[in-house]
């Protein structure tokens, strides 16, 4: 790209998100009356809506003060799941208008849901211009902030296909990520590695071959993918197609070995030209380091951009020291397609949250059970304690439950942070002993580090039929034998035994049986994703916690055992 495109694109960048920066900041400095004024924002927008006259906006915003606000919102709005916002959706798909909030849905993203049917979360143009477009300008400002040449080269961004399909009214449903990139100003679609038809790209396998074709070929300074298992798939592309795309850049061709349909094969070849230069590069890097990894091809990488809490570490030891050290790996955030919740501004796991878009509720972990738990503000969480938060929105959403755990950090000005610990069903009991995925997690490394057996991938089912856990490795040493694997499990058994009382209870009591070991074939984990995305689930979005109670995708893992 070069310095002078670098410093016009860090000159509009940091006008536009300076502007959202501030703003940002002074609403973090009381939260309390921030989540006031926002709360009565949302209610106003709403108030003559289906939702809103059922449940007594118009009434709820006399209230003279905050507290009295807050009484009774809660008074009249109970804490909802989807299920509850159905009805509602349902109504919106077929046209209907000011259901939810004013108007129409913009568009639909879906994620799937805790029943066989998807979750339908419409975004609104208010939502959509109002409070994501305003974040994503903090968001790129804050790059710049961090690393002033992140915008010195190419952004290798993966998002998902704006339309997959549409509902009964015509309304599109597909990836916000993708409206955003599409909609994006000129100067800033020039920086992206690839055009947006790669993410049209039917085949997985064809699609990481373009993405890394094109993106191996230009100086890639930025990576924004929020989950870290695509980094891992990334490179494995490389790992095997290295010197096919030599081939392809020194050509300027799109090689016909990669399943991709011909009108999109016709609009990315459009953009190719040869380029024996880089060719000569790539060849000299392979002969050099032999596997050659991101910190040699991208050696001027400013920042990557992923998930870096909950269940996602599993995947950061797979790219350890792969990038240049001067590389700041930055969080994702707290981040999901029914609420753009925050972002995280500095090189820690905490997302800063932001009062005057949302209004936030909160449950203490411990009190989620009770039928009818405390809910605190925003201003009132205290640091180190976890909570499941609830949030309104601009886009339909009331009271919703996320069903997650995070964990409340430092402040941001007066208004605390939180990073990602895991979901709320990431617990499984079978018979009482509440099993959470991060001690499952933590079980597995302490057995990595007791029996010097270390795993590229494990995941963990509930067995209903036997009343005992199935556990699930592929080892990095392939030649694990079945009897070291059982070993090695003996040893998860005995740290679970220690890091939860109620385990060791049912397994001492024999209420939970001994647990079943499996071996998993070369590369599991990616041969699940692609049937996965082949299905339909989305790149982007794809999320598996590594404890289960979860039939379909237990018979999946079986399928996967060596033979």
């Amino acid at each position: 790209m070069g310095v002078p495109n670098m410093l016009l694109a860090n000159f509009l960048l940091g006008v536009a998100g300076g502007i959202q920066y501030r703003k940002l900041v002074k609403a973090c400095k009381d939260p309390r009356k921030s989540s006031e004024k926002t709360l009565r924002a949302i209610l106003e927008y709403a108030k003559d809506t289906t939702y809103g006259k059922e449940h007594r906006f118009a009434e709820i915003l006399e209230a003279e003060d905050g507290d009295e606000l807050y009484r009774l919102y809660k008074e009249h709005v109970k804490r909802n799941d989807y299920e509850n916002f159905r009805p509602y959706v349902e109504w919106c798909k077929r046209g209907q208008e000011n259901i939810l909030f004013p108007g129409k849905p913009l568009i639909y993203a879906t994620t799937s849901g805790s029943t066989a049917e998807p979750k339908w979360i419409p975004i609104t143009p208010t939502y959509l211009k109002n409070v994501y477009g305003a974040m994503t300008k903090v968001w790129l400002f804050n790059f710049i902030k961090n690393k002033p040449k992140v915008f010195s080269g190419k952004i290798l961004s993966i998002v998902g296909k704006v339309v997959e399909g549409y509902a009964p009214d015509g309304t599109v449903y597909g990836s916000v990520s993708g409206v955003t990139q599409r909609d994006c100003p000129g100067f800033v679609k020039a920086l992206y590695s690839n055009p947006q038809c790669v993410y049209s790209i039917a085949d997985y396998n064809a699609r990481y071959y373009v993405l890394m074709r094109m993106g191996i070929e230009q100086d890639v300074t930025l990576i924004v993918t929020a989950n870290p298992s695509t980094i891992v798939e990334m490179q494995n592309n490389v790992n095997e197609y290295y010197d096919e795309y030599v081939k392809d850049i020194e050509a300027g061709t799109l090689s016909k070995k990669v399943n991709i349909a011909p009108e999109i094969r016709k609009e990315l070849e459009a953009c190719l030209k040869p380029n024996p230069q880089r060719a000569a590069e790539l060849r000299a890097l392979k002969e050099k380091y032999g596997r050659v990894l991101p910190k040699h091809y991208w050696p001027n990488m400013q920042i990557l951009n992923t998930w870096k809490c909950g269940n996602t570490r599993v995947f950061l030891d797979k790219f350890k020291d792969s990038f240049p050290e001067t590389m700041l790996h930055q969080e994702f955030g707290y981040f999901s397609s029914e609420c753009r919740f925050g972002l995280v501004l500095d090189d820690t796991l905490n997302t800063v949250l932001f009062p005057h878009y949302h209004f936030y509720e909160f449950v203490l972990e411990e009190d989620l059970e009770k039928e009818y738990p405390r809910f605190y503000q925003l201003h009132e969480l205290e640091k180190g304690k976890r909570y499941c938060p609830f949030v309104t929105t601009f886009a339909g959403l009331y009271r919703y439950d996320m069903h997650d755990i995070v964990e409340v950090g430092d402040n941001f000005q007066n208004t605390p942070t939180v990073h990602m610990i895991q979901k709320v069903n990431g617990i499984v009991t079978m018979t009482g002993e509440k099993l959470y995925e991060r001690q499952f997690i933590k079980a597995v490394r302490t057995a990595e580090k007791e029996t010097g057996l270390d795993t590229k991938f494990f995941i963990g089912f509930a067995n209903m039929d036997k009343i005992a856990y199935d556990f699930f490795y592929e080892f990095q040493d392939p030649e694990v034998s079945q009897e070291q694997a059982e070993k090695f499990t003996e040893a998860v058994d005995a740290a679970l035994k220690e890091y939860n009382m109620e385990y060791k209870a049912k397994r001492e009591s024999l209420r939970i049986k001994d647990a079943t070991t499996y071996r998993l074939i070369k590369d599991s984990f990616e041969t699940f994703k692609a049937q996965c995305i082949a299905e339909g689930a989305r790149d982007g979005q794809f999320k598996l916690m590594l404890l289960l109670q979860d039939e379909k995708r237990h018979k999946k893992f079986l399928d996967l055992v060596r033979k």
